[in-house]
């Protein structure tokens, strides 16, 4: 909780990043899958955003464990870090366990690195890459999922490319899980080649928490559900977005607001 508090502070309406969340009626109780999206580079500001919002909701009264991919964990210190939050290393079995054994809720990303780092053309569209494990965890445990989209983190970074085919030419899907190796402009880099962390730029992070699916069907029909049903939610986020001068307007009022703050 101490973590959590400490990087809280770079959240709320005169932070860093905004936040905003519609939909907590929806949330059916625990144990919950929650399937999202996923947006904003390594940095992954939209989990953290979720995270600090859903702890500010529920305290430690509901409990929820994220699983993450291979490359959070590649690093001991940042390892350790990520464990103290609950964080787990993805796998079916760490997931069964926190939802059947635990009775706790779960979020995963299935789109993983290919989704936190789709282009910035394509920051509108759910890609899942054809990953379906969340689908057959789901089923397995009985569990319902709950679905989440997610605006603005990708707008902290611009996202040329994500860099598949270079990722391909250097073997990373099989040395390291890594499907890409993304071309992006953003700080401190300018022009960033790889998976780099950045300083995200000041955004509001939305989000929308859609109707419970009950998992029934094949891993193939349930996926299909879980994508049309975020894609849906963010769809609505799209229409109701701000402009691009909106964006950089309110960017520069929260910097400003973040930077007062911070003044002895």
């Amino acid at each position: 909780m101490e973590i959590v508090e400490r990087v809280g502070r770079l959240f709320g309406d005169s932070n860093w990043f905004g936040l905003e969340v519609h939909g907590w009626e929806n949330l059916p109780p625990p144990p919950v899958l929650l399937v999202a999206n996923h947006s904003g580079g390594t940095t992954i500001p939209d989990v953290w955003g979720l995270m600090i919002a859903w702890v500010r909701r529920f305290g430690v009264d509901r409990t929820v464990h994220a699983l993450a991919h291979d490359m959070v964990f590649s690093l001991p210190p940042v390892a350790r870090f990520f464990g103290e939050l609950g964080v787990l290393r993805a796998g079916r079995e760490r997931g069964r366990h926190v939802l059947v054994d635990l009775r706790r809720d779960l979020l995963v990303c299935p789109g993983g690195d290919r989704d936190t780092w789709r282009r910035t053309a394509d920051q509108y569209k759910v890609n899942f890459s054809g990953r379906q494990g969340y689908a057959r965890l789901a089923l397995d445990a009985g569990v319902p999922i709950v679905p989440v989209a997610h605006v603005g983190a990708q707008h902290s970074l611009y996202v040329l490319s994500d860099g598949a085919r270079l990722a391909r030419a250097l073997g990373l899907p099989r040395a390291v899980r890594a499907e890409i190796w993304p071309v992006h402009l953003s700080a401190p880099w300018g022009l960033g080649i790889g998976p780099m962390p950045h300083i995200p730029l000041p955004v509001t992070l939305r989000y929308r928490i859609g109707a419970a699916i009950q998992p029934v069907g094949t891993v193939e029909e349930v996926d299909h559900a879980v994508r049309e049903a975020i894609q849906r939610e963010l769809n609505v986020l799209r229409d109701d977005q701000a402009t691009l001068p909106q964006r950089v307007r309110e960017g520069g009022k929260r910097l400003g607001r973040a930077l007062r703050s911070r003044r002895p």
